[in-house]
């Protein structure tokens, strides 16, 4: 199997008083841990332990994509989980867009210090989305909507095109993720860009009423737009993370 510059997984081992902290991180939809790396290399030079693992159907082909069950996403993210608490005494789940909703859901069923998300999905910008499940027999792809950011000269290295039938399996994922909010008890932090042509303000109205039992801290980014990893407001990202890391994770630190 080919797979795409740049879509290689990222591990780091911690190091100094923040070893014992696990960050485990999830690119988006159609993406690849290009659109994470910077974040991933600012998380691993603070001292943190850090996972970016690729996603199956990632990285390859959308092509690969569309024979590749949201399942296989969340197993894979999950299974880096295992890894990342093995060797840490506490693990934030983080992700961007579609890695948003697999950190939410890691959340809700396994124990972690804290959620990070930027711009995360759990609903759709395209009403044609809902139609997915009978479109994917008569269209297998549509052009994407990839690299929608502001900075010029960035490439998150997104497919081409987007499978039909891998959009049904997001809006599953999404469904899924959605009705597991409740059992979230760990902090969220959320990014939300103000500028957003692929993740609709209907995904943040329903991770603001799906989390009833955990504090959500929404924090406003003015300069970027959807992959704000690799936008103007990356470097904010990438402190107030670690500000709220630190925060959630004080009581093993010490």
């Amino acid at each position: 199997m080919t797979f795409l510059p740049g879509a290689d997984a990222f591990h780091s081992e911690g190091h100094g008083p923040n070893a014992g902290v696990g960050v485990l991180l999830s690119h988006g939809f159609t993406g690849s841990p290009v659109s994470l790396a910077a974040w991933a290399r600012s998380l691993a030079d603070r001292g943190y332990a850090v996972s970016l693992p690729l996603l199956p159907g990632h990285g390859t082909s959308w092509q690969e994509l569309a024979r590749t069950p949201w399942q296989r996403w969340y197993e894979e993210y999950d299974r880096a989980y295992s890894v990342l608490q093995e060797r840490t005494a506490c693990v934030v789940s983080a992700g961007l867009s579609m890695g948003g909703a697999l950190a939410l859901r890691l959340a809700a069923q396994r124990p972690v210090a804290g959620v990070v998300v930027v711009n995360p999905g759990l609903t759709f910008a395209d009403p044609r989305a809902r139609y997915s499940g009978a479109l994917k027999y008569v269209l297998k792809s549509v052009p994407a909507i990839g690299n929608d950011i502001r900075l010029e000269g960035q490439d998150e290295g997104a497919y081409s095109r987007t499978p039909v039938a891998a959009v049904h399996q997001l809006g599953r994922l999404f469904r899924d993720t959605a009705a597991s909010l409740p059992n979230v008890a760990a902090p969220v932090l959320a990014f939300r860009s103000q500028v957003d042509a692929v993740v609709p303000e209907s995904s943040m109205d329903v991770l603001r009423r799906g989390l009833v039992n955990a504090d959500l801290e929404v924090v406003p980014l003015e300069n970027s737009y959807h992959v704000a990893t690799m936008d103007h407001d990356a470097p904010l990202i990438f402190e107030r993370s670690h500000e709220f890391i630190q925060r959630v994770s004080a009581g093993v630190r010490a």
